[in-house]
């Protein structure tokens, strides 16, 4: 197997990290997926990172800068996705140890994400990763 690589992906790379992505927001269409992270980057610091093999994405997160009165300056994974057939061969640590990294070079002191209940592979793939389980997230719709 060909060596891994992680890259940030700018607006214009931005379309090659979609069907990895499709993966775990299929609600979404393309051209929406590639407007809401414009407007994300602009509104929120919102960074999408690719993890690739032989020029093709195997992986993706996506991540912002957030600070909260509970924890303090942090880097949020709003999403993180590998492609089904690379699962399980370190992809997914691969990209959770570099948004460890950036958080750190950024002086932010913890890394943070939500998780859908049903997910529990991703569940315990977090667990070993280390990271705490502290709550549920709520949300109602308006």
């Amino acid at each position: 197997m060909s060596a891994l690589e992680i890259e940030e992906i700018d607006d214009d790379g931005l379309a090659q990290t979609w069907p990895v992505m499709a993966q775990l927001r299929p609600h979404l269409r393309e051209a929406d997926y590639l407007a809401m992270v414009r407007r994300m980057r602009i509104a929120d610091g919102f960074r999408v990172f690719a993890a690739m093999r032989d020029g093709a994405v195997v992986g993706v997160a996506g991540v912002r800068p957030m600070e909260l009165l509970y924890c303090g300056r942090i880097l949020q994974i709003d999403d993180l996705v590998v492609s089904d057939a690379e699962r399980s061969t370190g992809v997914g640590k691969a990209l959770v140890d570099l948004v460890k990294a950036v958080a750190r070079t950024e002086g932010r002191s913890e890394v943070h994400l939500d998780s859908g209940l049903a997910r529990t592979d991703a569940h315990r793939f977090y667990d070993r990763e280390g990271f705490e389980r502290l709550g549920y997230h709520f949300r109602i719709r308006t």
